[in-house]
């Protein structure tokens, strides 16, 4: 059932959104309505990976379908070069408008003049006092997206509406909750925020992961990335943490998930209101996705599941079949503006390694990519220290710079916990030797510099 009219495009990003955090996927403790809602009109990809755990590469990503290493924007704080197109420069070639609202980030969080997003139209708003918390700016970015939306149009349009929670739940894990949490949940927040006693109607916590503990075999890599003390060093506040306040963060990451879902919500139903509904291709993803305390992690900037994987979700009424979740294909942060300019009837530049969805999603049996790479890059001062993990159908790769035991093997199928490191077991050689040969050749194609250590 496929429209030949070219849609309206609507990208929802938001910031730090693991994919096990929605209703949807069978979380019993987070509530994500809009966005189950909006998963069961078309098709959500269980497989989907960024291009890098931490902002401002991931989000170049998502923007020029490069990976951060081509870019030269392997840390935060870099700008996309001028000679680089966006999607945006692509839709707007084959006659779209291109607007963007909320948080970029690339290098600035929200740029104030209207031509400072290359290829969109930056739709200005006045920025709330702590405008780096989307409790603040969530809902005017949402005002603005829903603005748009309302037009008038006079040809379709690409916007992205890209907001910044559940980010929020780094400033909790570093101050304890003391001003973030209390914004949106003051009857909880002192409770979550240090030792004084749950309020009568507490609810239920969500208990910790099976996978909480390290695994067997974990590189002394990751160990430096635990106790780096600086760019995005969230985790150094956990190193004191009992169960009890592991089980605090998880409740409140998931309210900040819930007020992410609650702002999409809104910008949805501003949509269906204005009769676009069914001309219109919406596609959920984020940047990057959020430690939720497997293996003691928090935040981003590793390659365990959880931080790189992040919700994908794409729904067109009139013109995708409602195939819920696609737990087959693995899919990369690359491939969402390959399939925005495909569906806008257009390209990407040849240069760009993303594969458009729309093969996979109009023929589920397609094969879809043999796997997506994730680049990491810690710690601004080392800028030698690197990481690199390669996603195949069974298998996960993880491969570091410096360290012991520079290499992780999971069989993701046996072990989806990410607990056994087949790398250092005799009877995986095989496939450790393979998936090592896969990304040595991803590599030489693609001029990356990452060399094992070791």
């Amino acid at each position: 059932m496929l429209a030949m009219k070219r849609p309206n495009i609507l990208l929802i990003q938001s910031d730090q959104h693991a994919p096990t955090a929605l209703s949807c996927r069978g979380n019993p403790y987070v509530r994500t309505p809009n966005l189950d809602r909006l998963a069961a009109g078309g098709v959500s990809f269980a497989n989907a990976y960024c291009t890098s755990p931490v902002c401002t590469p991931a989000r170049a990503s998502i923007a020029t379908g490069r990976m951060p290493h081509e870019l030269g924007i392997n840390v935060n704080e870099r700008a996309v070069p001028a000679d680089v197109p966006t999607v945006g420069h692509m839709v707007t070639a084959a006659g779209y408008k291109a607007a963007w609202a909320g948080k970029w980030h690339v290098p600035e969080n929200y740029p104030q003049h209207v031509d400072e997003i290359p290829g969109f139209e930056n739709l200005l708003f006045d920025m709330p006092n702590g405008w780096h918390l989307g409790a603040n700016v969530d809902a005017p970015t949402a005002d603005r997206a829903i603005k748009f939306i309302r037009g008038p149009h006079e040809r379709p349009f690409l916007l992205t509406a890209s907001f910044y929670n559940p980010h929020d739940i780094c400033y909790w894990v570093m101050d304890q909750g003391h001003e973030v949490f209390n914004k949106l949940y003051p009857e909880m927040g002192s409770w979550l925020s240090g030792p004084s006693d749950p309020p009568a109607t507490a609810p239920e916590l969500p208990p910790l992961p099976t996978n909480f503990e390290l695994p067997d075999v974990e590189s002394e890599f990751v160990e430096f990335c635990r106790h780096r003390g600086h760019y995005g060093n969230e985790i150094d506040w956990t190193h004191t943490w009992d169960e009890l306040h592991w089980r605090r963060y998880l409740y409140a990451y998931h309210r900040f998930v819930e007020h992410t879902d609650a702002t999409v919500g809104r910008v949805l139903g501003a949509l269906r209101e204005s009769g676009l509904e069914d001309d219109t291709l919406v596609i959920y993803t984020c940047d990057h996705g959020e430690g939720v305390a497997t293996h003691r992690w928090v935040v981003k900037l590793m390659l365990y599941e959880n931080p790189v994987k992040v919700p994908l979700i794409v729904r067109w009424p009139a013109g995708i079949a409602r195939r819920g979740l696609d737990c087959e294909h693995i899919v990369s942060a690359l491939d969402v503006p390959a399939t925005i300019a495909d569906y806008a009837g257009t390209a990407m530049p040849k240069e760009c390694g993303g594969v458009s969805l729309r093969g996979i999603i109009e023929n589920p049996s397609a094969p879809g990519r043999d796997y997506a790479v994730t680049e990491l890059q810690p710690d601004p001062q080392r800028l030698e220290h690197k990481g690199r993990l390669l996603r195949t159908k069974r298998y996960k790769y993880m491969a570091f710079s410096h360290g012991r035991n520079p290499e992780m093997l999971f069989d993701l199928q046996d072990d989806p916990g990410e607990t056994r490191n087949l790398a250092v077991q005799s009877s995986a050689a095989g496939e450790l030797v393979r998936h090592r040969r896969m990304l040595q050749d991803w590599i030489a194609r693609s001029g990356d510099d990452f060399t094992l250590g070791g």
